[in-house]
């Protein structure tokens, strides 16, 4: 098995069946929500029933479709650990020698695809989204650090500096001494939890950083805060430094759904100016002859949308209408998603890939658009 990297999304964006085909197994097996196996496994029966139907129908050999869906299969039912898994992203080519199975920590939605290609989409949206968030919890004596990656806990740590206390002073010492002191301990506090922060930020670096304090400290924190880590502070939330994990956790990934939804707006946003300024196309046509040409730099494309479409085996043409291959003459295969093959070429291309929700600009637009390089 492997894990969701860079570099084996882009191996997989470059592999084409020559003899057979793909078939691409997206399976959610979220402890949370299926407890027994068994209620997973009757979603990848129905998913393998519906492309057993779809591939008698199709034009890849029944044959060795047949022998992926099997595979897929007895992989499934001889069993996952899920105590770090919540989702799986399998393919399988046999005829061309294909098997990747990839671990995935956030569920997935359940999709089984048989093509010519691998695909995608799914797993490039989780890799753009694999940011680090570090959550730093403190008051005036207990600070808590922990770090997230794909909904994660990937560390933790706990640091705990009691207040002085002067029960046994006899009144040697007056108030405004006390105060005094346990001001000053309370700000040594804050800033060992500012560089405890730093220190780990160093060693595993995070892209955003999410603080929870109380309003009279809050502000003090910050300031200890090395610039660095002023700069990535995602959010303010009210989590008491005594939460439990799944609070925090859940508090973690409610920040990043909102920084993953502001930063895919901001994208469109990009596009559209892009497009008023010639440095941006939308609409499938428009997109597919940029891929052509290799001119895209980032393609945005609404979850879900799929259209038919065309491709030449020889030179990778993709285009809306066939048969004939406009750049080499060859006859084309039609495609019951092109969207899907665009995707995976702007992968192979090393283009970024946005894959959207819920954002109508785009929708607008066509549900696909690019930013070009030139």
């Amino acid at each position: 098995m492997a894990a969701i990297d860079e570099h084996l999304v882009r191996e997989l964006a470059g592999f084409r069946a020559r003899t057979g085909a793909v078939a691409s197994c997206y399976l959610d097996v979220d402890g949370r929500r299926f407890v027994r196996p068994h209620d997973y496994e009757l979603r990848l029966e129905r998913l393998l029933r519906d492309a057993r139907e779809q591939a008698g129908n199709g034009d890849a050999p029944a044959v060795e479709v047949e022998s992926d869906l099997r595979r897929i299969e007895e992989f499934v039912k001889s069993g996952i650990d899920r105590s770090r898994t919540r989702g799986l992203a399998i393919f399988s080519a046999s005829a061309d020698d294909l098997w990747r199975v990839i671990e995935l920590p956030v569920p997935v939605h359940n999709e089984l695809v048989v093509d010519r290609a691998p695909h995608l989409r799914q797993l490039e949206a989780i890799l753009a989204g694999q940011q680090r968030f570090a959550v730093l919890l403190a008051d005036r004596q207990r600070a808590r650090l922990f770090l997230f990656e794909l909904g994660e806990l990937v560390e933790r740590q706990e640091r705990f500096d009691q207040l002085p206390r002067h029960e046994d002073d006899r009144g040697e010492w007056d108030k405004d001494h006390v105060r005094d002191h346990a001001a000053a301990a309370a700000q040594h506090h804050l800033r060992r939890a500012a560089q405890v922060t730093f220190a780990l930020f160093q060693e595993q670096p995070f892209d955003h950083l999410v603080i929870g304090a109380p309003d009279e400290i809050a502000n003090e924190l910050e300031r200890e805060l090395h610039s660095y880590l002023r700069e990535r502070i995602a959010a303010r939330v009210g989590i008491r430094v005594s939460a439990s994990d799944d609070e925090i956790r859940q508090a973690a990934l409610e920040v990043e759904h909102e920084v993953e939804r502001e930063r895919q707006a901001a994208a469109v946003g990009r596009l559209r100016d892009a497009i008023g300024a010639g440095g941006g196309v939308a609409g499938l046509a428009e997109v597919l002859a940029a891929l052509v040409e290799r001119r895209v730099d980032t393609l945005l494309v609404t979850e879900g949308y799929a259209a038919p479409g065309w491709r030449c085996q020889a030179c990778s043409f993709l285009a809306i209408k066939g048969r004939a291959c406009p750049a080499c003459g060859r006859k084309m295969d039609k495609l019951d998603d092109v969207v899907e093959h665009a995707v995976a070429e702007a992968i192979a291309q090393s283009c970024r890939v946005e894959v959207c929700r819920d954002e109508p600009d785009l929708d607008v637009l066509g549900r696909i658009g690019a930013l070009l390089r030139y």
